[in-house]
């Protein structure tokens, strides 16, 4: 392939403000984009794709190229020449890539490479940890799951289309888009989900702004079925963020009921409120928690709770690589403190007889199942049973990796 120097500094720009200000890769990725208006779709594919897997492998490419954090603009040359090199791409005559040793390179690769934290490029206390959590075997797998670029995954909005007019409608757009799986089993698993062979830039089709569909990994699309909701109930959101499982809820409910979609976040909810009236999900009202207040008077009225509690997001690695080098040991202690209080406190919501799911996007046990057993013996979880539990593990199912429980509140 022939490589053009406004790319590759596009990519070396990309990394600076990822790796050295601690800027959020997919913000990054979308700015960097914007750089150039001429840039056709493999320009920008090249940018997008080569920048995520830089930061996926960060750790691999930085002990090869003999580079530590913060990175220098020659040190960053340096790892891209390390990628290219591992790519088979010839390396240009550029005077910002210095002479690179090749066979060197390769050498170091293959030597590295038998060693897990540096094969899948991850901080040594992940890798310690999730070992000790999740057992060698499962974590070997886990870790190269998710290293693997996510699936552009589509929800249809039941509200507005069904699954074969969708299909034809993007197919008009030139977007061609399929099962899940051709076999009974996964269809009826992800009865909503369509999945695109080639990544396509979705939201600039007239299917999206007609709010037909929603982009929601196939595993992230199994929370609100969860809940076992029906039309005419009433059910609060109680961690909605921008609204994916709210915007769910609704399709779900038929529109009918009440969903209250609550969250910290103001600007989150404006951002839902936008998506519900594309979506024409007209059930949804939006609450922003500013004090205990709007939470507190919802206590005991709602037949089912949903807390998509905050996580440390190991989960959804393969769409957030940058949150392997963003989290820290302390986050993980303070979000499991968090997450318990929210546990505990929007519990006392569910009304006797009422449903409640705990679910995060994480794979460790600590923020998943021992916050329910730690809940069930707490005075708040006193009334309450674990009725089921899914643990989904990226190696496993293909998508993103996710916990829910379904908790029932005796009468």
């Amino acid at each position: 392939m022939k490589l053009h120097r406004n790319l590759v500094f596009a990519i070396i720009d990309a990394l600076n403000l990822i790796f050295n200000e601690g800027q959020y890769a997919d913000k990054v990725v979308q700015k960097v984009l914007k750089f150039d208006k001429r840039w056709g779709s493999r320009d920008r594919g090249f940018i997008a794709e080569t920048t995520y897997e830089m930061v996926r492998y960060k750790r691999l490419y930085a002990e090869i190229a003999e580079v530590k954090a913060p990175f220098s603009r020659p040190d960053l040359f340096r790892m891209w020449a390390v990628w290219a090199v591992l790519k088979g791409i010839k390396l240009p005559d550029w005077k910002q890539i210095e002479p690179t040793p090749e066979r060197r390179i390769k050498g170091r690769f293959d030597e590295l490479s038998k060693i897990r934290k540096f094969r899948e490029a991850f901080p040594d206390w992940i890798d310690e940890l999730c070992v000790e959590v999740l057992g060698e075997q499962l974590w070997t797998a886990e870790s190269a799951a998710l290293n693997q670029q996510a699936e552009v995954i589509l929800r249809i909005n039941t509200l507005k289309t069904n699954k074969k007019n969708l299909q034809k409608v993007l197919l008009e757009e030139d977007i061609l888009t399929e099962p899940i799986s051709s076999s009974g089993k996964a269809s009826r698993k992800y009865p909503s989900a369509l999945r695109l062979p080639e990544r396509a830039n979705v939201f600039v089709t007239d299917a999206f702004k007609k709010g037909m569909f929603e982009v929601q990994d196939a595993n992230s699309q199994l929370v609100a079925p969860f809940l076992d909701v029906q039309p005419g109930m009433r059910v609060v959101d109680t961690c909605a963020g921008a609204g994916g499982k709210s915007l769910h809820l609704a399709a779900l409910m038929e529109n009918k009921g009440q969903i209250v979609a609550m969250d910290v976040y103001g600007s989150k909810l404006k951002e839902l409120k936008r998506r519900a009236r594309r979506n024409g999900a007209h059930n949804i009202e939006t609450r922003e928690i500013d004090s205990t207040k709007v939470f507190k008077k919802l206590y005991g009225s709602a037949d089912r709770v949903l807390i998509d509690a905050p996580c440390t997001g190991l989960g959804v690695i393969r769409r957030n690589p940058d949150t392997k080098w963003k989290l820290q040991p302390e986050f993980l202690e303070k979000i499991t403190k968090t997450q318990q209080e929210i546990l505990r406190s929007y519990s006392k919501i569910v009304k006797p007889g009422g449903k409640l799911v705990y679910a995060t996007c994480s794979i460790l046990p600590q923020e998943n199942y021992a916050q329910v057993q730690s809940f069930l013996t707490s005075e708040e979880g006193q009334g309450f049973s674990l009725e089921k539990e899914k643990k989904i593990f990226a190696s496993k199912s293909g998508f993103d990796g996710f916990y829910m429980a379904l908790l029932t509140k005796s009468n």
